[in-house]
């Protein structure tokens, strides 16, 4: 039987797993954990789902994906180890590393290290930048290595889990997903501007408290 469909930004990518396979899946999530911003994840998401669907084998997604994050993010470790910040300030902005977010990040990893490495797989942004950040920081590398592998096992766990669920109901999930996207939509944009809103609220009641009294 045909397979619906897959909605929104997943079905954006699935041309480059329809014609590249598992080697998507490798390449994308390898080059993303060192920082290129490619959709990594995404793919990932989308291979869960095609091997839900039984287009794929689910063991060999999981597989190649937690190879391909531990690698990736290992070489992001090199290149904040031996690189530094040198190389950061001269090419981190074309992969979203500008000195701001590297700053803040390496306070993070101060204060908490190894459960960095663990969660970062799950925060977009940090994923990308974490190996980076703990070779700069000088975190030594089989910590790295032991926290990074639970992280990726951890996150590839998760998404293979859940896309193979997903794709194995497709055809009960695709159209309630239908039916309820603009209410999602409408949800979700609310709660933007929400945050939005708290921010500039805050925002500005920090700006008045720092006017001197006239």
């Amino acid at each position: 039987m045909t397979q619906p469909p897959l909605p929104g930004v997943l079905a954006d990518v699935a041309p480059i797993l329809d014609h590249w396979g598992y080697l998507a899946v490798a390449g994308l999530v390898f080059i993303e954990d060192f920082g290129v911003p490619v959709p990594g994840e995404t793919i990932l998401i989308v291979a869960a789902v095609y091997a839900g669907a039984g287009r794929l084998n689910i063991v060999l997604v999981a597989v190649i994906a937690f190879c391909a994050a531990v690698l990736g993010d290992n070489v992001g470790y090199a290149i904040g180890r031996f690189g530094g910040h040198r190389l950061v300030e001269r090419y981190g902005r074309y992969v979203l590393l500008t000195p701001a977010r590297v700053k803040k990040a390496e306070g993070f990893f101060t204060r908490h290290g190894g459960k960095v490495v663990t969660v970062a797989r799950f925060v977009e942004g940090l994923r990308q930048a974490n190996g980076i950040i703990a070779g700069m920081a000088g975190m030594s590398w089989r910590r790295f290595l032991v926290f990074n592998a639970l992280g990726a096992s951890l996150w590839v766990g998760a998404w293979v889990t859940f896309g193979g669920l997903a794709g194995a109901h497709l055809d009960t999930l695709y159209p309630a997903i239908q039916r309820y996207e603009l209410y999602v939509l409408v949800a979700m944009a609310v709660v933007i501007l929400a945050v939005i809103g708290r921010h500039l609220y805050h925002r500005r009641h920090r700006d008045a408290e720092r006017q001197p009294e006239q």
